[in-house]
């Protein structure tokens, strides 16, 4: 018998029983779309991470002052006043190999104003290097070039959230944003980053350094009260950029060996690693949920095949007392079995995208299709159809004719 005519007997035989044959099925292709679905909410739940992280800049390290604790409560991360602006001059005079850039950052939430609305968002106050470290271009206009970054001119940058909220869909470019009642010229608007570590990305305005100081700090002081973002190199640099940093502030701060740093000196790229490590492992074992789903699925099809066996032991008698051989009775049964597979698989992959688009949709992280994985799931659903197939598909290769005429169902 040639398998084409092989395979109709097989499509015909589980066409007499849809319902039985549409509930086989079920089980391979709840278990393949489960595992697309996990491996693919997972590898964008991964890269949606990176893209936060990754809108702080490459490879970029974060100075802060300490925390200090006395007999009150404590002043947070970056609440003691122990860096002052000649700590950071003297980083930079130092010339270490490993830094490529580094900015100043001061910041302050606050209500800003235009003509016709008003928002409540964060100030930054930086020079031109800030925008180089965080690869951040201007959509519209222009960013503050040296000149201005370290000048106390009024000018400012603002992002989308706040471009929108203050000037709907108009250019904002020339118009006027008034903080604490002093005007700021907008000569530029940065492209859209969306949401980061700190919330949304565009919800800011940036302006010089001394001006902040001036107009937001009300005065120049001589403590730090910021952040220092530091771009390396290299991305194995960390480590060696940190110590020569620490060594240096450590001796300008007059810090013997007892002494705790005054200090902090973070690596986002660390807290990016350890949310990707927790999202991988978390798929990870829903995968191994969902393909445990799959091998149920392999069962109920070898149960199926062995009922369909017992239902048509007539049928194989007669299909051998014409002159059927028992190679040919287990090739249709495997055929069967495979086809069920098969179809289920495809279903599967096809319930694995939808579920897979929907839930990159419902978190917000980017929609990754895993190809491979779903070939490898399809690959295995027919595995699943021949491993679990194969037994059913014996045992009615060996079934006696003289018998087989004899059952009564």
């Amino acid at each position: 018998m040639s398998l084409l005519t092989t395979f109709k007997l097989a499509i015909r035989a589980l066409w007499r029983n849809k319902v039985r044959t549409l509930l086989t099925m079920i089980g391979i292709v709840f278990g393949i779309g489960a595992v697309i679905a996990m491996v693919s909410s997972g590898q964008g739940a991964q890269l949606a991470v990176k893209q936060v992280f990754q809108s702080m800049g490459t490879n970029v390290l974060i100075v802060t002052n300490q925390s200090m604790r006395g007999g009150g409560p404590s002043t947070g991360g970056g609440g003691g006043a122990s860096l002052t602006w000649e700590d950071l001059t003297a980083l930079q005079a130092e010339e270490i190999p490993t830094i490529k850039w580094m900015a100043p950052v001061l910041d302050s939430r606050t209500q800003v104003v235009s003509e016709e609305a008003n928002w409540n968002t964060r100030v930054y106050g930086t020079n031109a290097t800030w925008f180089k470290i965080r690869n951040w271009e201007a959509a519209e206009g222009t960013l503050l070039d040296e000149d201005t970054g370290n000048s106390n001119a009024k000018v400012t940058v603002i992002g989308k959230t706040v471009a929108t909220q203050l000037f709907g869909t108009a250019s904002p470019i020339g118009q006027t944003i008034r903080v604490n009642g002093q005007p700021y010229e907008v000569i530029g608007v940065l492209t859209a980053k969306g949401q980061g570590p700190m919330g949304d990305n565009d919800d800011a305005m940036v302006i010089p350094v001394k001006t902040f100081q001036q107009k937001i700090d009300r005065g120049i002081a001589k403590y730090f009260r910021g952040q220092l973002l530091v771009s390396m190199t290299r991305d194995d640099a960390a480590e060696q950029t940190m110590a020569k940093i620490s060594s240096i502030l450590r001796d300008r701060h007059k810090l013997d060996g007892s002494q705790e740093d005054d200090f902090r000196i973070r690596n986002p790229a660390e807290w990016a690693k350890a949310q990707q490590d927790s999202t991988e492992r978390i798929a990870t074992l829903l995968a191994i949920v969902a393909a445990v789903s799959l091998l149920i699925g392999g069962i109920g099809v070898m149960n199926i095949m062995l009922v369909s066996v017992i239902e048509r032991t007539r049928e194989i008698g007669i299909r051998m007392a014409v002159g059927a051989k028992p190679l040919d009775v287990m090739t249709q049964f495997l055929v069967e079995a495979i086809v069920l597979a098969a179809v289920g698989g495809a279903l599967g992959v096809a319930l694995g995208y939808g579920a897979a688009h929907y839930m990159a949709g419902y978190f917000g992280w980017p929609m990754i299709f895993p190809a491979k994985t779903a070939a490898i799931a399809f690959a295995v659903s027919g595995g699943v159809g021949v491993g679990f197939g194969l037994y059913p598909a014996i045992r009615a290769s060996r079934l006696d004719p003289i018998t087989a005429l004899r059952y009564e169902t």
